[in-house]
């Protein structure tokens, strides 16, 4: 028990060692080349030989970098709590619908005045009225699939309710992108590629309260969360109440998931693919291990796929969303096929 622990902790300080240097190299990559001394000068509040260096990593790359870092958590922490709550190894955090929910709220908002008129469409397309409509969007579907989970026993019934809603959603974005202009579309779309870099500081101060709460929250259902591994009946024997558990770990979720979606975007399979090398790495599936690991190695995924995206010496960037699942697809695929113990 102690050697593992000791082990551990050698992999919790390589991670915490591997994401400063990540969050150091995905400042440093851009359009604009900085020298990696003044980037640190700047994150100090040193002196800094040209003003506009500064501004470029303080006012655009480092809430970059910290909204990676947010966002790979918060994705990778959700698929955990899937992956437990359903016993599935590729249930990930937007089986629920959730994410669905938040792009149907944006898809109203720039495609519904070819719909429903131009009341949507004198709205505007500002990011807090992107961040607006996709957290109203998922709240509506967080509340429909709480409603319909309590009507149900079976924890696996809730997860044919989040894909049915989360297809219910798809078709009505459909049936609008037809009677939608051209022009709209295109902006529908590029949200959906997902972007880092479109937070200010007042944004992604607001993004990060709501992450950090849930997940902070999710270290209070530890329990629940490692009862849940050996089935309903089990955790019952503990005392747990299923129905309370269950509905908490859906608000978290829904909470990391929706404000994630909301504010950057969909962004694919970090939440299906990190968790699995958590568990591969940690060689555990205690939960109280799991959660900071996860969390951690999300961020770092994140930041590399973010550097990735970069194209470093080129002013171009890829959609963060391409080089995820880029990422995560060979890693799914891997899971199918290994014939090793998946850690569930």
């Amino acid at each position: 028990m102690q050697k593992t622990q000791t082990s551990h902790t050698k992999h919790f300080i390589l991670l915490a060692v591997l994401l400063v240097i990540c969050l150091l190299i995905n400042i440093s990559l851009g359009s604009v080349h900085i020298p990696l001394k003044e980037i640190i000068n700047s994150l100090f509040g040193n002196t800094v030989s040209k003003e506009s260096w500064e501004t470029i990593v303080i006012n655009y790359r480092l809430p970059k970098a910290l909204t990676a870092v947010l966002v790979g958590a918060s994705l990778s922490v959700s698929g955990l709590l899937m992956q437990t709550l359903f016993r599935n190894p590729l249930a990930g955090p937007f089986v629920l619908g959730i994410s669905s929910g938040a792009s149907l709220g944006v898809a109203l908002l720039l495609l519904g005045s070819g719909f429903l008129g131009g009341f949507f469409a004198s709205i505007g397309i500002a990011h807090w009225a992107l961040a607006g409509a996709a957290i109203l969007g998922s709240f509506l579907v967080l509340s429909a699939v709480i409603i319909t989970a309590n009507k149900v026993r079976n924890t696996m019934s809730i997860l044919i309710i989040g894909l049915m809603f989360g297809s219910l959603t798809s078709a009505i974005i459909s049936v609008l992108s037809y009677f939608s202009s051209s022009e709209q579309i295109k902006q529908y779309v590029f949200w959906s590629f997902g972007s880092l870099g479109n937070l200010s500081w007042g944004e992604l101060f607001v993004f990060g309260i709501a992450s950090l709460i849930g997940l902070a929250a999710t270290f209070f259902i530890i329990k629940p969360l490692n009862s849940f591994l050996l089935g309903e009946n089990y955790a019952k024997s503990l005392g747990i109440n299923i129905k309370q558990s269950r509905n908490i770990i859906l608000v978290i979720t829904s909470i990391l998931t929706g404000i994630t979606t909301a504010f950057v975007g969909p962004i694919a399979f970090v939440g299906l693919a990190v968790p699995h090398i958590a568990k591969m790495v940690f060689t555990t599936s205690n939960h109280k291990t799991l959660v900071p690991a996860t969390a951690m190695l999300g961020a770092v995924v994140l930041l590399i796929c973010d550097s990735i995206a970069q194209l470093p010496t080129s002013e171009f960037t890829l959609p963060i969303n391409a080089i995820t699942s880029l990422f995560g697809a060979p890693v799914v695929i891997w899971l199918l096929v290994r014939k090793k113990k998946i850690y569930v």
